[in-house]
């Protein structure tokens, strides 16, 4: 009987790591550091929800802009933000950093 118990303890604790695991793997991660955006180049499965988790390390606040995915979040210095984004069509989708335009750039290419 203990046994079984622990068998379906493991189960359980197996299937949430799973769930877990799968709940981050539509999440991108972006630094931006001194006023440009690392990775600049994110490619991301076509017609698929995903989360961009984007992290600033600078001092100073950010703010992200897509006109193409419609989307913009001023981030405080040393902190984060999550952006939930798609699914998607296949093609390229060009993102910013509002406040230093010309060094803050990036793109998504979905595929």
């Amino acid at each position: 009987m203990r046994f079984m118990s622990v068998a379906a303890a493991v189960f359980a604790l197996v299937g949430l790591t799973q769930v877990a695991a799968a709940a981050e793997a539509g999440v991108f991660e972006i630094v931006i550091k001194d006023h440009r955006f690392s990775p600049d180049r994110i490619e991301v499965p076509a017609g698929q929800k995903l989360t961009l988790l984007v992290k600033n390390q600078d001092s100073s606040a950010e703010e992200f802009e897509s006109h193409a995915l419609k989307r913009e979040k001023v981030i405080k210095g040393g902190q984060e933000a999550r952006i939930n984004i798609g699914p998607l069509s296949a093609g390229e989708y060009t993102f910013v950093g509002e406040y230093h335009e010309s060094t803050a750039k990036g793109v998504i290419v979905a595929k």
